[in-house]
């Protein structure tokens, strides 16, 4: 094994630039990854436009990552081996003692470690990680595939797969983006009536494609109005952060309809409580889900192909692939991979 690794690091808000690095060795409790690809995602950009500590070197962006593990410390249990494919989600490994977690809440603990950014991410040839993060690859799922099953997949299975919806209630999807299009395919195989919400008549082919039963384009009608002449929804999955879009379709909601939101903008939603009083309808979150239920997500992602359409770039071309997501340029996820000759479209 080399002594040093390649990785890309925020050396000014927005900027990342390559640099070299000793390869860490990694503690009692964590593993040291090999990378082979790693998705990009519109949390990297939020960390990435922040500034480098001064006298700390630059982060490390990227938390859709998956590898091989190369090296374990003493106290990770037997259920990790050296050589195994595994993947690292949002989040870096829960603590095991805080509250939430005493309570089984894994994925909500307190001291959870961030990818990117409160620990280096995946945007490099090695990584360490608490043992604690680490999620299984099924061997019949690529590499490019999983690693945006490990962030926009999760988040949107489980959005779906605990929001109380049954087969044949109707789900009316936001937004045709990274997340949109992962909720698309779930909706659809789990046995949903799918409507699709979006901006723009060219997306309409792409969301029928993937398994959209109706398609709403935002700048030919009002969606709410389109919702309630069509009965309602009974479920809304908001991947987008336009927070006064999402606000004017909570009342198109049938009565004890409900919203879950996953994109997450910074402006406050306006919702009346009598809108929601009157029809007993329920406005939620839904963050990304433990190690176990996005093994959960993968494993559905295989059966069912449910899978994203990526475009891949070599890591070196990281600001290029920050640009291209920036500008809504992205069809739906690029992923960064650790070959030197990977630049290709995978569908």
């Amino acid at each position: 094994m080399n002594e040093t690794y390649r990785a890309m690091q925020v050396v000014a808000p927005g900027v990342l630039e390559m640099t070299e690095r000793p390869i860490p060795a990694p503690g009692p409790d964590d593993v040291l990854i090999k990378i082979e690809a790693c998705g990009v995602c519109g949390a990297d950009l939020r960390d990435a436009e922040k500034a480098p500590q001064k006298g700390q070197p630059g982060r490390i962006p990227g938390h859709e990552i998956v590898g091989y593990i190369v090296r374990k410390g003493k106290k990770v249990p037997d259920i990790w081996q050296t050589g195994q494919r595994v993947g690292i989600g949002r989040l870096g490994g829960y603590c095991q003692h805080c509250s939430p977690c005493r309570s089984g809440l894994f994925h909500l603990c307190e001291n959870q470690l961030t990818p990117g950014l409160s620990c280096d991410g995946g945007y490099a040839e090695y990584v360490v990680m608490r043992h604690t993060a680490l999620i299984a690859i099924p061997s019949a799922l690529s590499s490019i595939h999983a690693a945006p099953i490990l962030c926009a997949g999760t988040a949107t299975f489980n959005a779906l797969r605990n929001s109380g919806a049954r087969a044949g209630d109707k789900v009316a999807v936001v937004g045709m983006g990274g997340l949109g299009h992962m909720a698309v395919q779930y909706a659809r195989k789990m046995g949903f009536e799918v409507t699709v919400v979006a901006r723009g008549s060219e997306k309409e082919h792409a969301a029928l494609q993937l398994g959209a039963h109706h398609f709403i384009d935002t700048l030919k009608e009002n969606v709410s109005e389109r919702l309630k002449t069509d009965g309602g929804v009974d479920f809304i999955v908001a991947t987008i952060p336009n927070s006064e879009a999402v606000s004017a379709l909570v009342s198109s909601l049938a009565p004890r309809g409900k919203a879950i939101l996953l994109g997450s903008g910074q402006s406050p939603l306006q919702v009346t409580p009598g809108m929601m009083i009157g029809a007993e309808r329920t406005l939620t979150g839904s963050f990304v889900s433990t190690p176990l239920q996005t093994e959960r997500a993968l494993q559905f992602s295989h059966l069912f192909h449910t899978l994203p359409v990526t475009e891949q770039l070599p890591f070196e071309r990281a600001n290029e692939a920050l640009s291209r997501l920036k500008q809504g340029l992205a069809r739906y996820r690029i992923v960064l991979t650790m070959n030197q000759d990977n630049s290709s479209h995978d569908h």
